[in-house]
Protein backbone atom coordinates (compact mmCIF):
# COMPACT_ATOMS: atom_id res chain seq x y z
CA UNK A 1 0.00 0.00 0.00
CA UNK A 2 2.85 2.36 0.80
CA UNK A 3 4.47 1.79 -2.62
CA UNK A 4 1.14 2.53 -4.33
CA UNK A 5 0.77 5.79 -2.41
CA UNK A 6 4.36 6.83 -3.27
CA UNK A 7 3.84 6.06 -6.98
CA UNK A 8 0.56 8.02 -7.00
CA UNK A 9 2.28 11.02 -5.45
CA UNK A 10 5.03 10.90 -8.10
CA UNK A 11 2.45 10.58 -10.88
CA UNK A 12 0.50 13.52 -9.48
CA UNK A 13 3.64 15.69 -9.48
CA UNK A 14 4.42 14.66 -13.06
CA UNK A 15 0.89 15.56 -14.17
CA UNK A 16 1.12 18.95 -12.43
CA UNK A 17 4.38 19.76 -14.22
CA UNK A 18 3.10 18.62 -17.60
CA UNK A 19 -0.20 20.51 -17.16
CA UNK A 20 1.70 23.79 -16.77
CA UNK A 21 3.80 23.02 -19.84
CA UNK A 22 0.72 22.11 -21.93
CA UNK A 23 -1.01 25.31 -20.83
CA UNK A 24 2.05 27.35 -21.83
CA UNK A 25 2.23 25.79 -25.30
CA UNK A 26 -1.53 26.15 -25.73
CA UNK A 27 -1.40 29.88 -25.04
CA UNK A 28 1.62 30.22 -27.32
CA UNK A 29 -0.31 28.55 -30.15
CA UNK A 30 -3.33 30.80 -29.54
CA UNK A 31 -1.12 33.91 -29.57
CA UNK A 32 0.57 32.89 -32.81
CA UNK A 33 -2.78 32.13 -34.43
CA UNK A 34 -4.24 35.46 -33.30
CA UNK A 35 -1.17 37.31 -34.60
CA UNK A 36 -1.46 35.61 -37.99
CA UNK A 37 -5.18 36.41 -38.14
CA UNK A 38 -4.63 40.09 -37.30
CA UNK A 39 -1.72 40.35 -39.75
CA UNK A 40 -3.67 38.82 -42.64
Amino acid sequence: MMALKTNYRGLSLLMDLNWDRALYFGFLLIALTAGAWVGA
